[in-house]
C-alpha cells in the first residue's frame, strides 16, 4: 500500500516516533487481529489471552514451554480513544451457563495484556527487566479490504464493481440493484431518491454474497455492511454507476453527487483507519474461514483468493530496521490462520493447512507481494468437539462429537442444542489442488457446535484454561522472538 500522500506519511512517522521511543524502556507489541466475517476473531483474542492468563496448555509456545512466563495480566490500553475489547463479556458468553458464540467484530477495539517473564538478553534484564505489553487491535476484515479504494477514483471502482457484479454467482445476487443502476442517468440532476434506492440495493446485493450458500469475500465497501454509527449517513449512501468513462462528472449530477460521498468515504473513513492504527502494527493474523468457502464451491474460492490478495497487498511489508520502526513500521509477519479446525478428525488438519497455503500462494503471486514472513496453520481457537471412530457399513470413520447448535440438522434430524452427535465431516485430499476445483461441495459436512463444557474450578486448583488446537503454534510465530 503506498502513502496517500504526504501528510498521511508525516502522521504514520510521529505516531512511530512515539511508539518507538516509549518501547526502549517499556516494550510493546502491536498485534494486528482479523478475518473475513465469522472467522473467528473474537473467540481467537478471547482464547488467547485466557491461555496466558491460565497458564494453559502452549508446549510449542517456547517461552511458556520453558517456563520463563512467570505471569501475565489485563492493563488498561494505551489508546483512550478506542473502545476497550470485552474479554470478560465475551469469556462469559463462551463458558456461561447459557453457552453460545459470541457476536461478531462490528468495530475497532483494543486490549493490552502484559506478561512479564525471565529475559535471555542483557538488554531487556537491565532496562525493562522482562515484561512485555502486547496491544491486541480487533478490527473487521472488511475493513482491511477497503484499504485498496485510497488508490482507486470512483470511476474505477464503479467499473471494477460494476464487473464483478457481471460474473457468477454474483449476477443473480446482484440482479435487483443492476437493473435500477440501468435506469439511471449519471449525468441527470442528483436525486437524494435515487442515491438512497440504489445504496439500499447494492448493499443488499453485498449481505447476500455473505451468505453461506454463496460464502464470498471480496465486498467492499466494508462499512456498508458493517455501518454502526454511520448508518444513514451520506457517507454510506451512494453506489457504482455506469459511467462513460469520456464524459466527466458534471456539476449537480448523480454522478457528482456519487463520486463526492466516495471520496469522503474514503478522506473519513478509510485514511484514518489506515494512518491511526493499521500503519502502526508490528504482527498481523488474518483468520480465513477456508472450510465455508470449500463448502460454497470454486466461486467463493476464487473469490477468496481475490480477497487475500487484496489484504496482501495492503501491508506494508518487509523487516524492520531501527529507522523503519521509527519513521515507517512494517509489519514484518503475518500468519494466516484457516479457523474451525475442530470441524475435522486432526488427520485433516495438515491437509486444511495444505490447502490455505495453495491459496495463500496464489494470493501472493497475483498481489506481487514479498518482504514479510508468511506463515500458515490450521487452528482452533477454542476447541468445540472430541474425536471418536464408528463403525459403519463395515467400514471405520474418524468422526468427530460434540453438540450441535440448536437448530442445526443431521440426517434429518434437528437439534436442540443439548443433545450430543457424533458426525463424519467428510475428508479432505492430501493434494490440496484437487480440494479448489468444486468437487468437495456435497463431499464435506460440517456443523455448528455450542461451545464445550469446561471443567468447573477446584478448590486450590487453577481454572483450566480453554482447550484449542495450535494456538500455541500461533503465538510462537507472532510472538514468540519478542521473549528475548
Amino acid at each position: 500500500m503506498k502513502l496517500s500522500n504526504l501528510t498521511d506519511g508525516v502522521k504514520i512517522a510521529f505516531g512511530n516516533m512515539g511508539d518507538y521511543a516509549s518501547d526502549i524502556v517499556s516494550p510493546s507489541l502491536r498485534l494486528g487481529v482479523t478475518g473475513l466475517s465469522r472467522a473467528g476473531k473474537t473467540v481467537f483474542i478471547t482464547a488467547l489471552v485466557h491461555n496466558l492468563i491460565h497458564n494453559g496448555r502452549l508446549p510449542l509456545f517456547s517461552p511458556h514451554a520453558t517456563g520463563r512466563i512467570k505471569r501475565a495480566y489485563l492493563e488498561p490500553q494505551p489508546d483512550d480513544d478506542l473502545p476497550r475489547f470485552a474479554y470478560e463479556e465475551h469469556l462469559k458468553a463462551l463458558t456461561g451457563e447459557d453457552r453460545h458464540w459470541p457476536q461478531s467484530t462490528k468495530r475497532l477495539s483494543q486490549l493490552r495484556l502484559t506478561v512479564e517473564y525471565t529475559p535471555d538478553g542483557f538488554l531487556a534484564r537491565n532496562i525493562h527487566g522482562g515484561k512485555l505489553h502486547i496491544d491486541i487491535i480487533d478490527y473487521p476484515g472488511e475493513w482491511l479490504l477497503d484499504l485498496p479504494l485510497l488508490e482507486m477514483t470512483y470511476n474505477q471502482w464503479s467499473a471494477q464493481a460494476i464487473a464483478a457484479s457481471q460474473l457468477a454467482p454474483r449476477d443473480k445476487l446482484a440482479k435487483s440493484w443492476t437493473t435500477f443502476s440501468k435506469t439511471l442517468d449519471p449525468q441527470a440532476d442528483a436525486q437524494e431518491a435515487d442515491a438512497l434506492e440504489a445504496a439500499k440495493l447494492f448493499t443488499q446485493y453485498l449481505t447476500d454474497c455473505r451468505q453461506d450458500e454463496f460464502a464470498l469475500s471480496t465486498l467492499p465497501p466494508g462499512r456498508f455492511l458493517i455501518p454502526g454509527d454511520l448508518e444513514g449517513s451520506p457517507l454510506l449512501t451512494f453506489a457504482p454507476l455506469n459511467l462513460d468513462e469520456s464524459i466527466p462528472a458534471k456539476s449537480g449530477s448523480l454522478h457528482a453527487m456519487m463520486e463526492r460521498r466516495y471520496d469522503a468515504y474514503v478522506d473519513h473513513i478509510v485514511r484514518p483507519f489506515y494512518v491511526n492504527h493499521f500503519a502502526r502494527l508490528d504482527r498481523q493474523i488474518v483468520l480465513v474461514d477456508t472450510l465455508s468457502a470449500l463448502n460454497a464451491g470454486p466461486h467463493a474460492i476464487a473469490d477468496l483468493k481475490n480477497a487475500l490478495g487484496d489484504i496482501l497487498s495492503s501491508f506494508r511489508q518487509g523487516e524492520n530496521s531501527v529507522l523503519s520502526s521509527i519513521f515507517a513500521k512494517r509489519i514484518d509477519k503475518v500468519l494466516f490462520a484457516a479457523t474451525k479446525a475442530d470441524m475435522l478428525h486432526h488427520e485433516m488438519h495438515d491437509n486444511l493447512e495444505g490447502i490455505l497455503s495453495l491459496v495463500i500462494e496464489d494470493a501472493a503471486k497475483r498481489a506481487k507481494v514479498s518482504g514479510a514472513a508468511f506463515d500458515v496453520s490450521a487452528i482452533a481457537a477454542l476447541r468445540a468437539t472430541r474425536e471418536a471412530t464408528i463403525e459403519h457399513d463395515g467400514e471405520t470413520l474418524d468422526c468427530i462429537t460434540g453438540i450441535p447448535a440448536d437448530g442445526e440438522v443431521i440426517d434429518g434430524q434437528t437439534f436442540d442444542g443439548t443433545a450430543q452427535a457424533a458426525i463424519f465431516p467428510g475428508d479432505l485430499p492430501d493434494d490440496p489442488a484437487k480440494a479448489l476445483d468444486g468437487s468437495l461441495t456435497d463431499a464435506l459436512h460440517f456443523v455448528r457446535f455450542r461451545p464445550p463444557v469446561l471443567e468447573k474450578p477446584q478448590p486450590l486448583k487453577p481454572s483450566p484454561a480453554l482447550p484449542h488446537i495450535r494456538l500455541d503454534r500461533a503465538l510462537q510465530f507472532l510472538l514468540g522472538d519478542h521473549f528475548q
